[in-house]
């Protein structure tokens, strides 16, 4: 088996062709798991659920753990460009033919045994298998959408984060702020250290009632047990960009951390992920981290697809900026879009920026593109996805009134192309809606997987 044939495996796998319903499939993972003679087992960590922020929290988290001396596995979802992105060690990707070592005992596996899975069964034991090949045995997960029914919570971390809750995939967690954090935080189990992002009341009450079915658990919520505060760093020293932020936890008092992702809400990941590094310090898992190298760690954390700028962008005769953003929900526009806004605000090229946007079928398309001005000129496309939503299914979603040209292109490079006449040389594109999306720009612009 070679890497192209397992992305060829994947791609059946996500279409479902023998239509499989989604609860059998995710019902196998722990029987796959014992196929492969439990790779997980050993492992000890995070587990990182919520609506949006999962990934920035990871990344810092991932930066704060290394820091104690550690070696540590990371499982991010989705992927940008490549499957391979799914399994990093220290924060960098494997490679190709590590992958496919990997992914090779898994198929084989699941064809021996019988064992139809959805992909991200498969993402999370192949992630297992690389982990117990290259003697890992601290991971930070990240779960894919749900919370106790996501294949990475099979991995028995018990250090569990719930970074935020909202309205998003309501199709499979529900329609409410309640729904969705009951099934976000019912990963949660007897005996686990619980981290609690900033909550609306609404799922605060609903995830402290799933807690209390639980026994055993010590429980730090951002506010009560978790405090942070932030301050713009001095571009004169050698803290490196973005903010300072102090953050208190029953565990340790850590100041000065710098947040090099831009956006205020990058703080309060920052925080998240520095109170779930004292939960594990605190159950013995890794060192207590120095405070110096904790601070060069997170100072050069990066996350791609997440408000990344590319100042010199260039796509066949065009060169300009390019902006990505990974927001899938309104709620991830929303909180976005004071920087995007800013990036728009700082571009002394003459006419507004140019959107680029998909998104899947199941998404609040208006609610999404709400935040920006409807004078910005709109590109609307679909990715590769199965589940992406058609240009002109979009287009039929767009409020009403909208001021600024409205087109449209069957895929990302032809998206890009029209962006491009649109905005101009040395105009600002901002691409977002998917992370599908960002993944296939990168591509288009000839970078790397990182």
């Amino acid at each position: 088996m070679d890497y192209l044939r397992c992305v060829d495996i994947l791609a059946k796998v996500h279409e479902n062709p023998h239509g499989l319903p989604r609860e059998v499939r995710q019902a196998n993972v722990s029987r796959l798991l014992e196929a492969l003679g439990h790779p997980q087992r050993g492992l000890r960590g995070m587990l990182v659920v919520g609506t949006n922020g999962k990934g920035s929290t990871c990344a810092f988290a991932v930066s704060a753990v290394a820091a104690t001396g550690a070696q540590v596995g990371s499982m991010p979802s989705p992927h940008l460009q490549e499957p391979r992105e799914r399994i990093r060690i220290d924060g960098a990707p494997v490679t190709r033919a590590e992958y496919t070592a990997a992914f090779a005992e898994v198929w084989q596996t699941i064809e021996r045994h019988g064992l139809p899975v959805l992909a991200q069964g498969i993402f999370t034991t192949t992630a297992a298998v690389h982990f117990r090949r290259a003697g890992v045995r601290l991971a930070v997960a990240e779960a894919s959408i749900g919370g106790s029914k996501a294949a990475a919570a099979e991995l028995g971390l018990d250090v569990k984060v719930l970074t935020g809750i909202g309205l998003d995939h309501t199709r499979l967690l529900g329609t409410s702020l309640t729904r969705i954090a009951q099934a976000k935080i019912a990963a949660a189990q007897d005996g686990d250290h619980v981290i609690l992002g900033r909550l609306a009341p609404e799922a605060a009450t609903a995830a402290e009632q799933v807690l209390k079915e639980r026994t055993g658990l010590t429980v730090w919520r951002m506010d009560q047990e978790i405090h942070y505060t932030a301050r713009a760093a001095d571009r004169d020293s050698n803290r490196g960009p973005g903010a300072l932020v102090d953050v208190t936890t029953p565990h340790a008092v850590h100041r000065n951390l710098p947040c090099p992702l831009s956006g205020a809400h990058q703080h309060h990941n920052l925080a998240v992920a520095i109170a779930a590094m004292d939960a594990m310090a605190e159950r013995g898992h890794i060192r207590e981290p120095d405070s110096e190298r904790l601070r060069a760690r997170l100072a050069a954390t990066t996350w791609p697809g997440r408000l990344e700028l590319l100042p010199h962008a260039r796509l066949d005769d065009w060169t300009g900026r390019v902006l990505l953003e990974g927001a899938t929900n309104p709620q991830g526009a929303a909180t976005v879009a004071p920087e995007i806004l800013r990036h728009a605000r700082a571009d002394d090229h003459p006419g507004p920026p140019v959107l680029v946007f998909a998104a899947m079928n199941d998404k609040d398309v208006v609610g999404m593109l709400a935040p920006f001005p409807s004078h910005w000129p709109l590109v609307l496309t679909r990715t590769g996805s199965h589940e992406a939503a058609g240009p002109a299914t979009l287009h039929s979603q767009l409020a009403p009134g909208r001021q600024a040209p409205c087109l449209t292109a069957e895929d990302t490079p032809s998206a890009l192309r029209r962006a491009a006449e649109l905005a101009r040389p040395g105009g600002l594109i901002v691409v977002f809606g998917s992370l599908r999306l960002v993944g296939e720009t990168r591509t288009a612009l000839g970078l790397q997987p990182a």
